[in-house]
């Protein structure tokens, strides 16, 4: 049996400021309109499987959910979860995840591990792989995908493969694994023809798996299945015990297991891949006009040429310049040199090490009830337009520090206000003063959208006691 197991996490700081902290790369969407966590849900299902283990964020499950539901997928396949409290890296994640598999089906259960930030659109050619893949794991290899590589890039691992050890299909024993190497180094791979860009997508048994990492990093192994045992998975999604989860090793699957084990096997892809690390690799799927120029929104280009523009709500105009890159979102704008494209992630060092909010969330925030979009605050206040989904509601609460007005603009709103329940229509209203439990539901069949006007002396969205939350939130 094989399945997929998709791994959704990564902050995809070269991406900001369209990838944030609470809206990492997998969910950006692309130019045509699926995200790159959707796609990847469609690769894994195109190889007809049972079943998709689906590791992510406790943050990022009901953004994860929603986006799997705009999906088509075929009838049968299951969708199941396991929620980490935080990341730990991908040893620790699929770790569990072979844990949850061989719970479920066995030690013989082929995962198939899938980052969710890649992109591939050569379905054929790459399930063509996996059965390569998945032969060698039905044998006892942990596998690993290789790219072969198109320059001397040195922001890729590389794996060296033995070509005078083939092991069926297009599988190579591989030699080792190369850390990004210097520009030399580089080129020196590149022209020898036994190297391959490290891919991170992985066909292994979780019997086979966990028995590597039991040996290569025992450490890692124990505390593994410490949090695993401490986990309780009668609920659905299985969220995996945070306490003991915190105390496991942040280390990568490379380093844990893979560059140790005895059974590699490397397969060559033959299939289109990128991971999508950086606004250049972003503009390329833009197509470009006459002079170079790469447009995803509106925008008015006069005298310019080798630039890449994304704009979400505004025009964007540009005049005599050349090799920019610029990405406008409604409360942040990058401007830079397109030969700087992975150099983003230093704005993005900066603005965390600053405690600014736009390194982690945008303007509209994504909840398990909707969403939320900050239109305007200042001193004392802080508007904002909220959307709750049909049947969805917020967690009953309260604030210590702001009061609240909600006011309908369209659909129906339940709201509680300390004692009372009343019914909300278009234009009508409640004040909620500060301290009082408080709770907005949508019992209609369309969003429910509002404006809410807070004031206080302070407005962080720290400030929320919950007391009663129907999506597990504490």
């Amino acid at each position: 049996m094989l399945i997929p197991v998709i791994l959704s996490g990564g902050a995809g700081t070269r991406l900001w400021p369209v990838s944030r902290e609470a809206h990492p790369k997998p969910f950006i969407v692309l130019p045509d309109g699926q995200s790159l966590l959707q796609k990847t849900l469609l690769r894994a299902a195109a190889l007809k499987p049972d079943s998709i283990l689906t590791i992510t964020n406790r943050d990022y499950f009901f953004i994860t959910r929603d986006a799997y539901a705009e999906m088509a997928l075929a009838p049968g396949i299951s969708l199941d979860y396991l929620l980490e409290p935080e990341g730990r890296n991908t040893a620790p994640a699929i770790a569990a995840g072979a844990l949850r598999l061989r719970e479920q089906f066995g030690d013989a259960a082929t995962m198939l591990v899938l980052p969710s930030d890649h992109l591939i659109r050569d379905f054929a050619a790459f399930a063509e792989a996996v059965q390569d893949a998945r032969e060698l794991a039905e044998q006892g290899y942990l596998v690993t995908f290789g790219i072969t590589p198109a320059a001397a890039e040195t922001g890729f691992g590389y794996i060296e493969a033995d070509q005078a050890r083939k092991l069926g299909g297009a599988g190579l024993s591989v030699r080792r694994f190369v850390e990004k190497p210097s520009r030399e180094k580089a080129e020196e791979y590149l022209a020898s023809g036994r190297y391959y860009w490290n891919s991170g997508m992985f066909c292994f048994r979780a019997g086979d798996f966990l028995s590597e990492l039991a040996r290569c990093a025992p450490a890692v192994s124990d505390a593994v299945a410490a949090a695993w045992q401490a986990t309780p998975r009668t609920q659905t999604p299985v969220a995996i015990d945070a306490e003991s989860f915190a105390r496991i090793a942040d280390i990568s699957v490379d380093y844990a297991v893979m560059e140790k084990a005895g059974r590699v096997a490397v397969v060559p892809g033959r299939f289109d891949w990128s991971d999508i690390g950086s606004w250049q690799a972003l503009g390329d799927l833009v197509p470009a006009d006459a002079a170079g120029n790469r447009v995803q929104g509106e925008a008015v280009l006069v005298d310019s040429k080798d630039c890449f523009v994304r704009s979400e709500d505004r025009l964007v105009a540009t005049l005599g310049v050349q090799d920019l890159l610029v990405v406008d979102t409604p409360d942040a704008l990058l401007v830079a040199d397109r030969g700087r494209a992975q150099d983003v992630k230093s704005i993005v060092q900066r603005l965390k090490a600053s405690g600014h909010e736009s390194a982690r969330l945008h303007r509209t925030v994504h909840r398990p009830w909707g969403t939320y979009t900050v239109l305007e605050e200042g001193p004392r206040f802080k508007i904002k337009r909220i959307v709750v989904r049909p049947g969805a509601s917020l967690s009953l609460q309260y604030h210590h520090r702001r009061s609240e007005h909600w006011v309908v603009v369209s659909g129906t709103a339940t709201v509680v206000n300390g004692e009372h329940e009343i019914t909300l229509g278009t234009d009508q209203s409640s004040y909620i003063p500060a301290g009082t439990a408080h709770r907005l539901a949508n019992p209609g069949q369309v969003d429910c959208v509002m404006i809410e006007v807070q004031s206080g002396d302070y407005l962080g969205e720290d400030d929320i006691v919950r007391l009663d939350d129907h999506y597990g939130r504490k």
